[in-house]
């Protein structure tokens, strides 16, 4: 059995492995678009259909290692994964993409929840798993995008290669994940009420969590912008070619995520707020202006000031969640906190893509950033609002014990 430093490890890779099956194929839908003649509308469904189903995962299964433990959900979803994979290899349609989004969607689902509560249950330290499940989604959408792209690019079999080695690890990684300390059941309701379509927040968080639904949007809402059209904008509007550069420019996004998160909680926390979404507006801001020109350099530039303010602000929601929610429900917060966060991944996506094909893909890529920069500044207003009424809490306890040391000192 692995100690419980090893077993944060793990679990941490374990997260970081089940998002790399949402960027893995990005750098490859221009090829599958080449090959099979569909249209920006299926490409985007084709995305879409992936979050969907993991949607359907986290409404069924998301709490479902509250009930079992930890381990045995983890590792079913990365074995799934390592079948989606495989699925990827003998895809020759576009609806045979779609099933492998599916079942990535689903073993995804499964995972996102029970790998955030593990790390959680494993860490050291409340504030290091915070952080931690901060830099887990956008590390491992990196990782999917750069070894993606390079492969694509220079090794043989270029459409095969990155899948097969994908599904190798996924099936490593789940037999790590037996080694851990496996966890008590937490839930007092039945396998059946668990595996009901619900999604809920326990009364006590529910304040905290509607406070940072506009960041969980903001925020996801972009990442899904990277992620669908990402490379089309690369390739149509800046004119880029090489595979391994369309997958180095869109991590460019998620790696500066992994820096915004760690940078977050070193932060003075009256600076926190400004400096995550500050960086999140002008960098859509940029990145819109370059999409307009036709510049790569300050395309790149926005994304990575866009992709820090990402990070930043998504360690804000994961800490808030993680402070707030009870063990015995953790499971079922942050599989609601990844419902909420994946709708706004999908559906906005969605929409892009069928204005892609009525609008063209420069305008609506000017009006989808446009869209995320008035929802990150909502999500700054509701975070200010939030940490003040939190510090004036803190004021308040703190006057009232001076008044009660007060009165005792005179009674003395």
């Amino acid at each position: 059995m692995l100690s419980r430093s090893a077993s944060f490890g793990v679990a941490g890779t374990a997260g970081t492995a089940a998002l790399t099956a949402a960027s893995a194929p990005s750098p490859l839908y221009p090829v599958y678009r080449q090959l099979w003649d569909f249209s920006a509308f299926t490409l985007t469904a084709v995305f879409a259909v992936y979050v969907f189903a993991l949607l359907a995962a986290l409404l069924t299964v998301g709490s479902l290692s509250d009930h079992v433990g930890r381990r045995p959900v983890a590792s079913a979803a990365l074995v799934l994964l390592a079948i989606g994979m495989l699925l990827f290899v003998r895809a020759d349609s576009a609806a045979d993409l779609m099933l492998a989004r599916i079942v990535q969607g689903l073993a995804v689902g499964a995972a996102a929840s029970t790998t955030t509560a593990m790390i959680m249950d494993h860490a050291p330290a409340a504030r290091r798993g915070s952080t931690v499940s901060g830099v887990v989604p956008t590390l491992g959408l990196s990782i999917g995008l750069v070894v993606s792209g390079a492969l694509v690019e220079f090794a043989p079999h270029p459409r095969q290669l990155v899948f097969w080695l994908f599904a190798a690890g996924y099936v490593v990684i789940a037999a790590l994940v037996w080694l851990t300390p496996g966890s008590a059941r937490t839930s007092t309701t039945s396998l059946w009420q668990t595996l009901r379509p619900s999604a809920a927040v326990p009364p006590e968080v529910r304040p905290v969590f509607v406070a940072l639904v506009p960041a969980m949007v903001a925020t996801w809402a972009l990442g899904g912008l990277y992620l669908s059209l990402g490379s089309s904008v690369l390739g149509a509007i800046l004119g880029v070619r090489s595979h391994f550069v369309v997958g180095v420019a869109l991590a460019a996004f998620f790696l500066a995520g992994v820096v915004g998160t760690l940078a977050a909680s070193s932060l003075p926390a009256r600076r926190r707020d400004g400096v995550a979404y500050g960086s999140l507006v002008v960098g859509v801001t940029a990145t819109i202006a370059a999409s307009v020109t036709g510049s790569l350099a300050p395309y790149v530039v926005g994304s990575v000031l866009a992709g820090f303010g990402f990070g930043a602000a998504f360690s804000f929601v994961v800490a808030g969640l993680g402070q707030a929610a009870p063990s015995d429900r953790r499971g079922e917060v942050f599989a609601t906190m990844f419902i909420v966060s994946y709708l706004a991944f999908s559906l906005p996506a969605l929409v892009a893509g069928l204005a892609d094909e009525a609008f063209g893909l420069r305008p609506t890529v000017v009006a989808y950033g446009a869209v995320v920069i008035a929802l990150a500044v909502l999500a700054w207003v509701a975070q200010t609002v939030r940490s003040r009424r939190a510090g004036g809490e803190l004021d308040a306890r703190a006057t009232v014990h001076q008044e009660v040391r007060e009165r005792r000192s005179v009674r003395r």
